[in-house]
């Protein structure tokens, strides 16, 4: 598993690369990287993250969309504010999400870390559903989540993995950074009003 789980890892790094450069072919090496990542998840019987590697495609290919429609005149995608009722009820959805999934996981299969696996499952489609909508909140939450899959990887000794999730922490602070001085040099997009007012 250890090619697979370089290439998956190096894969993974290039997309999060892209995305802190608010470039959207962040998309099309993400779709790659997750695919590989279902295959290395369902290995290590971390079922959820499986999940979550499959949710992701859907999630990507939406957030592709979203950003080729929302990119500046320098080609890069715009940032958008995220309202903060918005951001508590994407969060109880999260909350919801990974108990509902630890308690499949933890009755119905031999998942390794049935809880400690679905509230990250929960938590990272959050974030990535805050990438795709081009929010800054999206990298505090992604420092959070991979804090603690590092921790989840080197307990099911995916070293390789691991080290990518501390990476992954390193371009999440460059990448809010980045986003940040974009927000505060731009005019940022406020998130459409779903009820019309």
């Amino acid at each position: 598993m250890t090619w697979v789980e370089l290439i998956g890892a190096l894969l993974s790094a290039w997309g999060v690369w892209l995305t802190a450069k608010r470039q959207p072919w962040c998309w099309p090496v993400g779709l790659l990287s997750v695919l590989v990542y279902v295959w290395i998840f369902i290995d290590a019987r971390l079922y959820s993250d499986a999940l979550l590697q499959l949710a992701f495609a859907g999630l990507i290919v939406y957030g592709w969309h979203r950003w080729l429609r929302n990119l500046g005149e320098d080609g890069l995608v715009r940032v958008a504010a995220l309202p903060p009722w918005h951001a508590a009820v994407h969060l109880l959805i999260g909350v919801a999400g990974a108990l509902a999934l630890g308690f499949v996981m933890h009755r119905w299969t031999d998942a390794a870390l049935p809880w400690l696996d679905s509230a990250l499952t929960a938590f990272s489609l959050v974030a990535q559903w805050w990438q795709g909508r081009r929010h800054i909140a999206a990298w505090w939450l992604w420092i959070l989540v991979d804090v603690i899959y590092v921790g989840e990887y080197v307990y099911k000794q995916l070293l390789i993995t691991s080290v990518l999730y501390a990476g992954f922490i390193v371009l999440a602070i460059i990448g809010l950074r980045a986003w940040q001085q974009a927000r505060d040099g731009l005019v940022v997009e406020a998130e459409p009003d779903p009820s019309g007012s």
